[in-house]
């Protein structure tokens, strides 16, 4: 109601306070309606209702850590695709170097606040990485400045948050001076700060003694461990296998029947990538329809994804998703992929002789890094099915993603981008049962977009006489 007097007495815009009536006013709303207002019962029940309503939902809420792996996947996405900081801030998803179009052009631009920025450089000062606190804190500090003197009630960090941090961030990566200079403006604006002057104090003798600063050369977080994937492959663009001549005559597209009796009215669409490791797509092999039947199933049961350590599981930060496990029995569609996997790929999946459906969900800069899905020690976990190790992967992309994503083949260097519906398909193990090294992967960081996959592992016990050993012990 006070809002809407307001309204009105504002929709003259001739309207001007030197008239006695409207000044009048003015001053008796700013001195006693506003208050009234705000300490009236009205008031009081409507602030405890909202703090009973988000009492109610506060557990559904994401919590400091989904926030602080938020702002690590900012900086994941940073490294992995080389962009600019300055860049993301303001919205362009831009390679530092110049000269290269944008990697991924939203509709609509959306760009981060100081706070933002703050955040995400808070997030790497707190582990140390002052490679990125640097960068996102001097990214920072350009957007507080331009706002300095004006308040808002979201930010929970200021310009003197954003100096203090920055000065620490370059002493520990070993630029004393800088240091010096960031901790004098600090006290520009807070000159009663003792621990900021102890600190302007001891930089400057650590200047006049020429003594080393404390952190060297600032660390940087490795987010991909083995990186001799270019840039242009690991992203988006097509297939760019480096081939040997002799095997581009075998990369071909066909219909393949498979001699099975279920692939005779519609063939696979199969598309060899690449021939050494054996590396072939099948487009459509699902529909739009049995992937969305095969998330929603999956959905409730997410959890964060596991990986094999010694003989236990655990989380860890080389691999960022979410997963559930599927039995055959939990829908047709299930049922019905199953025996599509079994015609196209000849293997026999029954139990034990391959494992659940596994459904990823990459989110926001979801990520697993260089690894084997086959086992490379005898005490992993894969061994508990006592079906021998991993033979064969069968990758179903689920959905499409706008940018990033892409699943890279480190060693063989080439990599294959999301194709929405198709399945991927590659041999772990080589015919004499050794791992396959060129088979090392890894799941790209998705720029924008959600990546849903769902793996299938097939194990080389039960394919025996499916995929025989050949005369040749070294193949």
């Amino acid at each position: 109601r006070f809002y809407e007097k307001v309204q009105v007495l504002h929709q003259d815009p001739e309207a001007s306070v030197d008239n006695p009536l409207l000044a009048f006013s003015l001053i008796k709303r700013l001195h006693s309606d506003w208050p009234n207002v705000i300490y009236s019962d009205e008031a009081t029940e409507n602030t405890q209702a909202l703090h009973a309503g988000f009492r109610e939902v506060e557990q559904e809420l994401p919590g400091a850590e989904d926030l602080d792996g938020a702002a690590r996947a900012l900086m994941r996405l940073q490294d992995v695709y080389a962009l600019s900081v300055k860049g993301m801030a303001s919205g362009i998803f831009q390679q530092a170097s110049a000269g290269h179009p944008p990697l991924y052009s939203p509709s609509r631009r959306i760009s981060l606040s100081a706070d933002d920025c703050f955040h995400v450089g808070k997030v790497a000062y707190d582990i140390g990485d002052y490679y990125h606190s640097i960068t996102w804190l001097e990214e920072a500090i350009s957007l507080f400045r331009l706002s300095y003197g004006t308040w808002n009630p979201e930010d929970r960090s200021s310009l003197e948050d954003a100096l203090d941090h920055l000065a620490f961030s370059y002493f520990m990566a070993g630029n004393i001076s800088h240091a010096l200079s960031l901790s004098r403006e600090f006290l520009h604006y807070d000159p009663s700060n003792q621990r900021v002057s102890k600190n302007v104090a001891k930089y400057e003798k650590l200047l006049e003694t020429g003594t080393a600063g404390a952190g060297g050369a600032g660390r940087r977080v490795s987010w991909v461990h083995t990186q001799p994937l270019s840039l242009s492959h690991a992203f988006l663009g097509p297939h760019s296998p480096q081939s040997a001549p002799e095997d581009l005559l075998h990369l071909s597209c066909s219909y393949e029947t498979n001699s099975s009796p279920y692939l005779l009215l519609q063939p696979a669409k199969k598309e060899m990538v690449q021939i050494r490791p054996y590396v072939a797509l099948y487009h459509d092999f699902i529909s739009d329809a049995e992937a969305e039947t095969i998330k929603g199933l999956a959905g409730p049961w997410l959890q964060r994804s596991v990986v094999a350590s010694g003989e236990k599981q655990q989380k860890a930060e080389y691999r960022i998703s979410k997963s559930a496990w599927l039995k055959d029995t939990a829908d047709p569609v299930v049922r019905a992929l199953e025996q599509r996997i079994t015609a196209v790929t000849g293997l026999d999946l029954r139990p034990p002789y391959a494992e659940y459906l596994q459904v990823v969900n990459y989110g926001l800069g979801g990520h697993y890094e260089p690894h084997f899905d086959h086992a490379t020690s005898r005490k992993s976990p894969l061994y508990r099915m006592k079906s021998g190790n991993r033979i064969a992967t069968v990758m179903i992309y689920l959905s499409a993603v706008e940018a990033g994503g892409s699943t890279a083949f480190i060693y063989a260097n080439f990599s294959v981008p999301v194709v929405k519906n198709a399945a991927l398909f590659w041999w772990n193990l080589r015919r004499n049962g050794d791992g396959d090294g060129d088979t090392l992967h890894a799941g790209c960081p998705v720029l924008a977009g959600d990546k849903w996959v769902a793996n299938k592992w097939i194990h080389e016990h039960g394919q025996e006489f499916r995929r025989p050993c050949s005369a040749d012990p070294r193949d």
